[in-house]
């Protein structure tokens, strides 16, 4: 088991400023599994990063996957066809390709929860593998 950071999470644990900051820093700092980033949401958080914060943040990031505090969950050749299959049937929901990969991937590792601030669109997404996601915080 693991717990799946969506971008939300993440950023905010890195971003003092931010609602939630506390929150995701709690969560982050207390799991007692696996940190796993979906390799898009860390492009994802690259660029609110860079939008809001500075380059330091995202060298610090960087400086924790190396070190393994956080392991990047690339994405596989069978992922996109669930993942295009998702971005299809969810159109008119808005949900684009980081939403669709992130649940591929939590699909594909059986996790029944995910590490996320997005409850519009996970709230609506439909995961194979149980019947809805545990989001947390």
């Amino acid at each position: 088991m693991a717990l799946v950071l969506d971008t939300g999470p993440l950023y905010a644990s890195l971003d003092r400023s931010d609602a939630d900051h506390a929150a995701c820093r709690r969560l982050i700092e207390a799991a007692d599994e696996p940190l796993l980033i979906p390799a898009p949401v860390l492009v994802e958080v690259d660029y609110w990063i860079h939008a809001r914060l500075h380059a330091g943040v995202l060298v610090a990031l960087l400086d924790d996957v190396v070190s393994g505090a956080y392991r990047v969950e690339e994405l596989r050749t069978e992922d996109y066809p669930r993942i295009r299959e998702l971005c299809d049937r969810y159109a008119d929901a808005d949900i684009g390709f980081v939403d669709a990969a992130v649940l591929a991937i939590v699909e594909r590792l059986n996790e029944p929860k995910l590490a996320s601030l997005d409850h519009r669109h996970f709230g609506v997404l439909r995961p194979r593998h149980v019947e809805t996601l545990r989001l947390v915080p």
